[in-house]
């Protein structure tokens, strides 16, 4: 068994990935989620262990879950980053597009919640952090259900973090701006104050902060890391 574990879901590509990496470093073993193979690809490399599967299929979050479990005895942290949910123009996206985001964006970072908190409770403490979006403090009509559900992720870890901060459990969110990882066009780097896109790897080394007891004493916050995309102060 190991000393610290990470559980990652969404852990195949991108900033998920990336973090792996950075958690990798740090000595965590690795347990990884995503619906390609690549999770498994990058589990192999980095010695973890990974299973494909859904953040919205509960039965594959519970998966995983087991195998983290069953692998390393214990979850120190783990990150959750699920894809970007349907968009469209605000009023003509179909209900089943809305029921679709909750399913996608919240209900499986309510899921993780019950499965890993008895886990971190009996170990001690633990660290969860969600992956979210810099539009859950400015909305955008870009993005319209992904702005909804993910300030909804906001508020339900600030809840968690007053109810389990007590057993040193802490959950927060990361809020990334526009990133390179996502394949986009220069128009949205131009937005940024530092001109340019994010790399996975600085959002990865955020993400870790957060997962970690570098951030011992920061619990219930939605840390954006959108290069000054925003204004809110």
């Amino acid at each position: 068994m190991t000393d610290k574990s990470c559980l990652i879901i969404g852990g195949g590509r991108g900033m998920g990935a990336a973090t792996a990496r950075e958690m990798h470093a740090r000595g965590y073993g690795l347990a990884l989620m995503s619906p390609s193979d690549s999770c498994e690809l990058l589990a192999a490399e980095l010695g973890g262990v990974a299973r494909r599967g859904k953040a919205e299929v509960a039965d594959d979050t519970q998966a995983i879950f087991g195998l983290a479990m069953q692998s390393y005895g214990r979850i120190d942290a783990c990150l959750i980053h699920v894809g970007g949910p349907p968009k469209g123009d605000l009023l003509e996206i179909p209900e089943e597009d809305w029921d679709r985001a909750h399913a996608m964006v919240l209900k499986p970072v309510i899921r993780m919640a019950k499965l890993l908190t008895p886990v971190m409770q009996a170990q001690g403490g633990g660290s969860i952090v969600t992956i979210t979006t810099f539009s859950a403090f400015e909305p955008s009509p870009i993005f319209p259900t992904s702005s909804v559900y993910r300030v909804g992720v906001s508020s339900f870890t600030k809840l968690f973090s007053d109810r389990y901060g007590p057993a040193n459990i802490r959950m927060n969110c990361l809020l990334p701006g526009f990133t390179d990882s996502l394949n986009l066009p220069q128009k949205f780097a131009e937005m940024s104050a530092l001109g340019r896109l994010a790399r996975a790897e600085e959002q990865a080394k955020a993400a870790a902060f957060l997962l970690s007891e570098d951030s011992s004493y920061i619990t219930g916050q939605s840390l954006r890391v959108d290069g000054g995309v925003t204004r809110h102060m």
